[in-house]
């Protein structure tokens, strides 16, 4: 480590010289001249593949307010600003939780762009102003396992209202079993259909892939549903609308807004698509433990405690889980004495 009175002495000279310590780490980029954001941008949306959509209204907004200023002229202010006016001009939604996540998704974002910078060499990592805010602390998770009588009345709200009753208990039932994100539901292609396995591979957030058991019944569903709507290329997205148009999360928040128009409790507890996903994996790791409800999530692959093989869950105890919560056998399933479970 440098003596003290040595480090005072070039800082002293530093001064002198009119040169900061920020200064000298910029020239450690030397050959690169420093773009602008309006500039970087189409690079950084070109490496960040599925982040881009979660980002990208975020990055337009900062190349519309800074995108003839350097990379290297953003400060952290300017960040904390464009996130108090993110959290102030949210959109206010059903289960929002007044802009805290628009807030968040800024600093996320703001951070992911200059990662990419960091990557690039056009800036040093205690250069990113992006770094020196925190992001906003969370706030407890207001969601729960609906009861079953909750679940019905969803349900029997769903199939007697709307102009569609068919995709609608598809969907219903599609997120129930699989516990997926809609996210994943929106990305089934045809050849993602597996029905004589009663399989589907769904694609999710952070480019997770995982084949996902579900009844016979909803695979006959599903293979049907494909036939007459028009999913007949393997790389057809799955779910559509009775035209044929490929079905976008404009249905989804449609179908959450009409059942809320039912059932006033549903629209007072925001209730929503990923609810039925947090029921589905309750009722797993009350029956048949964590390892399996996380195995069901598609969560075995992150990194933690979760990821030793202790508690480990394969395809067939997922598949097991699911005939016992949907009543149906699966051919995948195994006994519930083969996973140490006693009934």
């Amino acid at each position: 480590m440098a003596e003290p009175e040595r480090v005072a002495q070039a800082r002293r000279l530093l001064a002198e010289l009119g040169v900061t310590v920020a200064d000298l780490q910029a020239a450690e980029s030397v050959g690169v001249e420093m773009p602008t954001v309006a500039e970087y941008l189409p690079q950084v949306i070109a490496a960040a593949g599925s982040a881009g959509r979660t980002y990208g209204n975020y990055w337009m907004r900062m190349a519309a307010l800074w995108g003839d200023r350097r990379l290297d002229a953003i400060s952290a202010t300017d960040i904390e600003a464009l996130q108090r006016e993110a959290v102030a001009r949210a959109v206010a939604r059903r289960n929002g939780r007044g802009g805290r996540h628009a807030g968040e998704h800024v600093i996320a974002a703001a951070r992911a762009f200059f990662l990419r910078a960091i990557a690039d060499g056009l800036i040093v990592a205690s250069a990113s102003p992006a770094h020196q805010i925190g992001k906003p602390r969370r706030l407890p998770n207001t969601r729960r396992a609906l009861t079953p009588r909750e679940l019905v009345e969803i349900n029997d709200a769903a199939r007697t209202s709307g102009n569609d009753a068919i995709l609608d208990a598809l969907l219903l039932r599609l997120h129930t079993e699989t516990a997926c994100r809609r996210g994943g539901a929106l990305a089934l292609r045809r050849m993602d259909l597996d029905p004589d396995h009663g399989l589907v591979r769904i694609r999710e957030k952070g480019e997770t892939l995982r084949w996902q058991p579900i009844s016979l019944d909803l695979a006959a569903h599903l293979v049907d549903h494909a036939h007459h709507r028009g999913a007949v290329a393997p790389a057809d997205q799955l779910l559509r609308y009775r035209d044929g148009r490929p079905l976008t999360s404009r249905r989804y928040d449609h179908l959450w807004e009409r059942i809320g128009d039912r059932l006033p409790w549903v629209a007072a507890q925001g209730i929503s698509t990923h609810w039925l996903r947090h029921t589905t994996l309750t009722w797993v790791e009350r029956n048949f433990g964590y390892g399996i409800a996380r195995a069901y999530a598609g969560h075995t692959d992150k990194t933690g405690p979760a990821t030793t093989t202790y508690i480990k869950a394969d395809l067939q105890a997922v598949a097991t889980a699911l005939a016992a919560l949907t009543g149906q056998p699966h051919p995948l399933a195994t006994s519930l004495e083969d996973l140490g479970i006693r009934t």
